[in-house]
């Protein structure tokens, strides 16, 4: 059964105000109702779509934690941050980041995300990759969501703290790198 515009737009935003990553799409399955239905129940309730939620949480604690890198420098959206421990970000590959003749990112791009993160992840003023063993396991094409995942995992000989990030598209693996980063704190 159908709920009322009402009921629905109440049931709504306490959904996205409970978990606001939830894409239209899933909303809308769980409402029994179209995708546009969501986007006008929204419009009307003035909550923006999911980018911005993301990006609202993201800029709230990035701008409450991290230390070694400005907001706009990071690629992707971090949408979880626990520093010295692990950080997340999403990326949307858009076609200006693609070679056009086949819509395949570039991967500087895919490595400037996983970059970046092992560098806010750093508890620190100063955080710098000292050096990086990366792979890419598979082509990402437009339209794919890239999520990277950083994890501390301990230091090097030099004591550089040693950051490994995963990138994923759909659960699969797409690049995988290891940062070693020097730290001002470090020596």
């Amino acid at each position: 059964m159908k709920l009322k515009k009402k009921q629905r737009q109440e049931q709504l935003t306490e959904m996205i105000e409970n978990t606001p990553f939830i894409t239209d799409e899933e909303l809308a399955k769980t409402f029994d109702v179209s995708i546009q239905t969501i986007r006008l129940d929204r419009l009307e309730l003035s909550i923006p779509e999911l980018r911005q939620r993301i990006k609202g949480v993201a800029e709230k604690q990035w701008n409450e934690t991290v230390k070694a890198l400005p907001v706009d420098e990071i690629i992707g959206d971090v949408v979880n941050l626990e520093l010295d421990e692990l950080a997340i970000s999403i990326l949307d590959v858009t076609a200006d980041q693609a070679f056009s003749r086949n819509q395949i990112a570039r991967g500087h791009h895919l490595f400037a995300q996983a970059n970046s993160l092992a560098v806010a992840v750093i508890n620190d003023e100063l955080a710098l990759t000292a050096s990086a063993d990366i792979q890419f396991t598979r082509p990402v094409k437009v339209g794919e969501r890239v999520i990277a995942k950083a994890t501390v995992v301990g230091q090097d000989e030099k004591e550089r703290t040693i950051v490994e990030v995963k990138s994923f598209v759909n659960n699969e693996t797409v690049f995988i790198g290891t940062f070693n980063m020097y730290r001002s704190t470090d020596g």
